[in-house]
């Protein structure tokens, strides 16, 4: 599955609507969602786990329901990737 096509399942899931989903090059982070609502992933994130993809995927759609990394953050990530803190590396 490409990562839109991830990024629009669990938007649909997690009942989310990001104004503009891209992929790029990123070499600090896998992931970001800016406070207009765009998500950007980055394009190697595609050559990683398909857990780990899912991981960054939702975490940052739920910033656009949360826009910090809160008990209310880390309950929906709990609820939504149960395994979510195995992942939760930095770059």
């Amino acid at each position: 599955m490409l990562l839109r096509q991830r990024a629009d399942s669990w938007a649909s899931r997690l009942k989310v609507a990001p104004r503009l989903v891209r992929v790029q090059r990123m070499t600090r982070k896998w992931g970001s969602c800016s406070t207009r609502g765009t998500i950007t992933l980055a394009a190697d994130l595609i050559e990683q786990d398909r857990h780990f993809q899912d991981f960054v995927v939702a975490h940052e759609l739920l910033h656009l329901r949360v826009p910090n990394h809160g008990r209310l953050f880390k309950a929906l990530m709990t609820a939504h990737v149960p395994d979510w803190r195995s992942f939760d590396v930095v770059r």
